[in-house]
């Protein structure tokens, strides 16, 4: 009996051979789902595997107008800077919530970096390495998919949210296909905004049910045949490509335990909740960052800006009303999130990362703009075993230079390393067999936000 007719004999006497869209119907999810089970986790199950949520603030935030005010300036602008729960610790009038969770935040203001173009920025601070032609470095999310490679489940490791169409803020690098993201983009159509709070938006993985009418054991009968298929191939043909398209459907198939499924389903939080998190992108996207982590999901990124090819906070021109827009979201959305995790038990093994591609310039142009500025920025760490309530480094009057405590790319990344428990100084072997450490050696972590557990 030939393969084609083992086909039909499987799928029910001279029943003509299925479309291929139909055989493989059942496993058609997006690349990276890696091998994880959908059940919450308790807190004292969680509490020693640490998850990072990144909020990545598409197209560079303005420092001088959310994190480090520079009041009385020329440069300041309009907005005012607000005291915090933290005494001596202020910020913008337009981020009140997150005013009032200072205990949590720490706030580096001293962020130092050479890359000004969109594309090589976001790489170096996803990566931590600047781009080398013909190399490839892994994200950070795809490292520390890679760390937590042993964790059981059936949900993937990596999860990355609506992000910015071609910035590379989810390449798995060297690493290989199996530690890629699964990468949620909202539905066509579904935009929910303050506009229109009644129409959340929608951020499902496709293709997760099953064809209707069909019984488990038709199911999990393709799905071996598919299994035959894959198998065969990938014995005849062991290369990068082959092994891609595996890794693709098989965790495809896991991600169709119903338990893994539900996840995702916003649906099942209450009413209230969706709208305290913000019934727009962000807001929806921070509410299932908790979902996923309260889960076992060791990386999920969530940006706030990205519509396509367009990135809101990249503010050349009319930045104020935008900047204050953007942050209104963010106030809502990320004090929420922190909110819900400690309430939850989970803020302690949860480390946020608040970052952008890089800066803007204090100076204003002649749009009321600001322009791209690596040379002086914010970033901001917040939960996981990092030590809140204070800032680090300090900028000039003008905004314009550090003149405290310069941290760089490496730095910044060996700091989020260790707050997540892994060492930055370990190496991985690249796909060309060169040691690569998961931080470059130039890197001195900022200590004194690890608080020891």
């Amino acid at each position: 009996m030939n393969f084609r007719d083992q086909i039909r004999c499987e799928f029910g006497g001279n029943r003509p051979l299925l479309a291929r869209r139909d055989f493989l119907g059942g496993a058609s999810v997006a690349l990276g789902a890696m091998t994880l089970g959908g059940r919450r986790l308790r807190a004292d199950e969680s509490k020693n595997l640490r998850s990072c949520i990144v909020l990545w603030m598409a197209g560079g935030a303005s420092q001088i107008d959310t994190f480090d005010l520079k009041p009385g300036h020329e440069n300041g602008g309009p907005f005012k800077e607000i005291e915090t729960a933290v005494p001596g610790i202020r910020i913008s009038e337009h981020l009140p919530k997150m005013a009032e969770r200072a205990k949590h935040l720490a706030i580096i203001r001293s962020m130092c970096t050479q890359e000004g173009d969109h594309r090589r920025a976001s790489d170096h601070l996803h990566t931590g390495y600047r781009q080398k032609t013909n190399f490839d470095y892994p994200s950070l999310g795809a490292l520390v998919s890679n760390e937590r490679r042993a964790t059981k489940n059936s949900l993937p490791s990596f999860v990355n949210i609506a992000p910015p169409d071609g910035l590379p803020s989810d390449k798995p690098g060297f690493l290989g296909s199996q530690y890629a993201p699964l990468v949620l983009r909202p539905v066509e159509g579904a935009n929910g905004s303050d506009d229109q709070p009644d129409v959340p938006p929608q951020l499902r993985v496709d293709n997760l049910q099953p064809p209707k009418g069909m019984a488990l054991a038709r199911i999990d009968s393709r799905n071996g045949l598919l299994q035959a298929l894959n198998d065969d191939f990938s014995s005849r043909q062991p290369d990068a490509v082959s092994q891609s398209h595996r890794v693709a459907y098989s965790r495809a198939i896991q991600l169709m335990d119903p338990a893994a499924a539900r996840a995702f389903d916003l649906d099942e939080e209450p009413a209230a909740i969706r709208e305290a998190y913000g019934t727009d992108i962000f807001g929806q996207g921070c509410l299932l960052a908790r979902r996923l982590v309260e889960r076992g999901v060791g990386f999920v990124e969530v940006a706030l800006g990205a519509l396509g090819n367009q990135l809101d906070w990249d503010t050349h021109a009319l930045n104020f009303p935008q900047v204050q827009q953007l942050s209104r979201q963010l106030d809502r959305s990320w004090s929420q999130l922190i909110d819900d995790l400690e309430a939850r038990g989970l803020l302690e093994s949860t480390l946020i990362v608040w970052m952008s591609e890089f800066g803007r310039t204090p100076k204003i142009n002649k749009s009321v703009g600001r322009d791209h500025f690596p040379a002086a920025w914010s970033t901001v760490l917040a939960g996981g075993c990092i030590k809140g309530g204070q800032a680090v480094g300090r900028t000039s009057a003008d905004g314009m230079t550090v003149e405290d405590r310069p941290i760089f790319v490496p730095d910044f990344i060996s700091t989020v390393c260790l707050g997540l428990g892994i060492d930055p100084a370990k190496q991985n072997i690249s796909s060309d067999g060169q040691p690569i450490r998961i931080v470059d050696n130039s890197a001195k972590p900022m200590l004194e936000l690890l608080a020891s557990r």
